[in-house]
Parts: C-alpha cells; structure tokens; sequence
C-alpha cells in the first residue's frame, strides 16, 4: 500500500452499515460520502435532520446509487441518543462500523439537556453512551469497528475529575482538550475491555489535524478568535477531504492492531496523509481511563455488558 493513502485506496464496504455521527457537514459528512461511495449503507446521524437531508441529496448527487439515510440524533440529550439507538436496533440486525464524529469545540460554558458540561457531554459522554447502547449490535457484526475521534489539542489536557464539569472554574480550551483526551481515554479503554470479554470488537481513534471546518467558525466566542482561526483556515488548514483521511484509514484499513492511533502525517501532525501516531503520555493512563468509565456509567446510566450483549447478538 503506498505511503500516501487516499479515499481511492478504501477498501471495498459493500454489505456493510456505518453510522457517522455529525455527517451533515465537515468532517462527518465527507466520512459518510466516501463510504458510501465504497459501498457501505450509511446512516448519517444529525442533531439537524433538515441539513442533514440537504447533505444527504448533495452527495447522492455525487455518488449516484449511494445508500444514505439520516436519522436524528442530538449527542447533548441522552433521551435522543436512547432514541436513536433503539430505532437503529429495530431497523438493522448489525452495525459493522461506528464512527463518533460529531463534537462541539470551545463554546462559552454551557450545559446539555442531562445537565453535563457541554463539550465533555457532547463529544465524550453522548459518545460513549452511544456505543454503549449499540453494543449488541456491533457485536453481532463479524469485524465490528468503532472509530473515535480526538483532536491534538488533547496534548495540553489532563482529566480534572475534581472539575469535570468545569463547575468550579471553566476554561473553555481546556475544556475542550479534556473533552479530546478523554475520547482517546474511552478509545483505549473500550479496546482493553473488548478484548478481555474475547469479542472481535476493534476501537481506533483519529484525529484530523487542522483541517478546516464549521467548527472553526461555530464554536469558539469571542469575534477575535473566529478572525483568527477563519485566517489560519486559509493559510495553515487543509481540506474537509483531506481531514477526514485518518478517521477513513482507521475506519477501514484491513488488519490494524485495536487501540490504533491515526493522524497526518508531517508538519506535528497539522496536515498530511493518514497514518499511524502516538498519543499523549496522559491519553495511556490505564488507572485514569478506568476511573472515567467508571464516572461516565455513573453519569450516563449506560453499563457496557460485553457478555450479554455477545450473547444476545
């Protein structure tokens, strides 16, 4: 395989279904597009089911034959992510790949519908909660796959469970770097676990570097860092396209060891193809990511039973 993996070096995905968090825009929705265009069903799950459409019809314009369908979901409310997992269950028999996309980055401190800090209740709580409640049906796939993505910001962060929810103090950067490692938290951990449990489940991560996406322009406050970031957009960010390689390659290269790491590959990971990296120190603590599973069954009431859900799948 060449060194500069493409979108025309996926693998064939016919007979597979992926559910892409976030796939009306960005990121999420160039990860749907390519596998279809692969051949995957894919469920393009959206907080907005109007743009979600509006994406869907663009990119069966692009990939005719392409099969999408948009289903709501909205990470920030665990009454929606219950929802959503119990039509996916009632209308698929598997789910052969699932990938956590859809995030919030840097807003003012806010709280989702359970009460969660916003960017830790969105990009990792919705998430593992999520995975959890479609466990069984990742498991009655042969090769189930989940996909996580993080961010390099992670590198700054460290988990304050003393501050989780950044009650005490709030700083919405870090924030959303804690928010960032602990998706790679949850990503090794789900592996371990997968693994002790003796199922086929594998767990990698991605992370885009700097590609340049809505996030830029919707999340951070203040008028002077949307200024900033709009003009590192053009100067520094790749494309949507070439952002969403790494969460592609870990999504569908064959025979990749569980708990792999993808990102670009020069400039410290800013841009470039896909290809495989290292975490922070911080994102292979075991005793750390142990206690955040722990604190997020707690919080999410979602109990992952690899067992059962092996059993019934």
């Amino acid at each position: 395989m060449s060194d500069k993996w493409t979108a025309k070096d996926i693998p064939d995905q016919t007979g597979r279904l992926a559910v892409v968090t976030g796939a009306n825009s960005g990121l999420g929705l160039v990860t749907a597009r390519e596998l279809a265009r692969a051949g995957a069903t894919v469920v393009a799950a959206c907080r907005n089911t109007d743009k979600g459409e509006q994406a869907v019809d663009a990119t069966r314009a692009d990939v005719p034959g392409a099969r999408l369908e948009v289903e709501e979901l909205d990470l920030a409310n665990l009454g929606s992510v219950r929802d959503f997992a119990a039509r996916i269950a009632a209308a698929h028999e598997r789910v052969d790949l699932l990938i956590n996309n859809a995030g919030v980055m840097a807003p003012p401190r806010r709280t989702t519908a359970d009460g969660f800090e916003s960017q830790l209740g969105t990009n990792h709580l919705g998430h593992f909660a999520l995975t959890g409640l479609l466990l069984e049906r990742l498991l009655a796939a042969p090769r189930p796959r989940v996909v996580t993505l993080s961010s390099g910001v992670h590198r700054m962060a460290r988990i304050s469970f003393g501050n989780l929810q950044g009650e005490r103090h709030y700083q919405r950067w870090l924030a959303y770097g804690q928010s960032k490692l602990a998706n790679l938290l949850f990503c090794f951990e789900l592996q371990r676990r997968a693994s002790e449990a003796g199922t086929s489940l594998e767990s990698m991560a991605a992370h885009p570097g700097y590609a340049a996406t809505n996030l830029q322009s919707a999340g951070p406050a203040s008028a002077l860092e949307r200024g900033a970031l709009a003009i590192a957009n053009r100067v520094i960010a790749q494309s949507a396209e070439m952002g969403a390689l790494p969460t592609l390659y870990a999504a569908t290269v064959p025979d990749l060891p569980g708990g792999t790491f993808v990102g670009p590959d020069s400039i410290a990971e800013l841009r470039g193809h896909p290809h495989i990296v290292t975490a922070s120190r911080r994102a292979y603590d075991v005793e750390a990511a142990g206690r955040l599973w722990q604190v997020s069954e707690e919080l999410t009431g979602v109990h992952y039973q690899f067992g059962a859900a092996a059993a019934a799948a």
